[in-house]
């Protein structure tokens, strides 16, 4: 029996990476999905690859405005919805003395400001139930060097799976995040980091994942379609750790 039958769903950031995964088995749970990217390239690869059975739209998660046009196209499409997944972000790290107001604000804007607004312009259209889950990381928990904006953006939208919580339980809407540690995924490889350091980059973070290894964006989806299904229905403001271990050696 499918987890998801019949449940309209959104998924920003669902033309690659963890998105995609996560659109790729909400279809298989038998839900009904709509992604947003923002990437030319990849939002039609999406199409290509989901055909009609996806409904593909293009979305700047750093615009209220944007936001609220994309509520209104999840409201005509679908009439209410049943499960939102916020995924939609970006991961820039640099040493503090590297970072512009300009390039502060855009991070805030991407990864907790674009999704907050979203889910204000979701509020009237929101089934009850209905589950949000947001993707978040595990450096909202740990101290690495040069993640200091990054890790700021994820400790705010870790922290609004509970206020939203409190605040939206009563309208039946459950909030929900999902951690990932490291995982292989184009978000990772947008980084900055030179291919001359990349293989020890890539050594040294794998060295503080006691499984050895970097995630894969399925193992971060299986998490999602628990928070987003049913069996989850006990499941509020809560968060599910997906890391490998990694946050075992804070």
């Amino acid at each position: 029996m499918t987890r998801l039958s019949g449940k309209r769903t959104l998924i920003t950031g669902g033309t690659s990476g963890i998105g995609f995964e996560t659109a790729k088995q909400f279809l298989n749970e038998g839900a009904r999905v709509i992604v947003t990217g923002n990437n030319p390239d990849s939002i039609e690869k999406a199409k290509s690859e989901f055909g009609s059975e996806v409904v593909v739209l293009k979305a700047d998660s750093a615009s209220v405005e944007a936001q609220q046009a994309l509520a209104n196209s999840v409201k005509d499409h679908y009439g209410q919805l049943d499960v939102a997944f916020l995924n939609a972000g970006i991961s820039v790290w640099q040493p503090i003395e590297n970072w512009t107001e300009e390039a502060f604000d855009r991070s805030f804007a991407v990864n907790v400001k674009g999704p907050y607004f979203l889910v204000q312009a979701l509020l009237p259209v929101f089934a009850n139930p209905a589950s949000v889950v947001l993707n978040t990381s595990v450096n909202a928990h740990v101290g690495v060097a040069n993640s200091t904006v990054y890790g700021a953006t994820k400790a705010a939208f870790l922290n609004l799976s509970k206020t939203l919580s409190a605040e939206l339980f009563p309208r039946g809407v459950r909030v929900n995040a999902v951690s990932p540690g490291p995982v292989a995924t184009p978000l990772y490889d947008k980084l900055g980091i030179p291919d001359a350091y990349r293989e020890q980059v890539d050594k040294d973070i794998v060295a503080g994942i006691p499984l050895g290894r970097f995630g894969s964006p399925a193992e971060v989806a299986k998490a999602v379609v628990y928070l987003a299904s049913d069996e989850s229905a006990w499941t509020i403001g809560s968060e599910i750790v997906v890391d490998g271990g990694r946050t075992l050696n804070i």
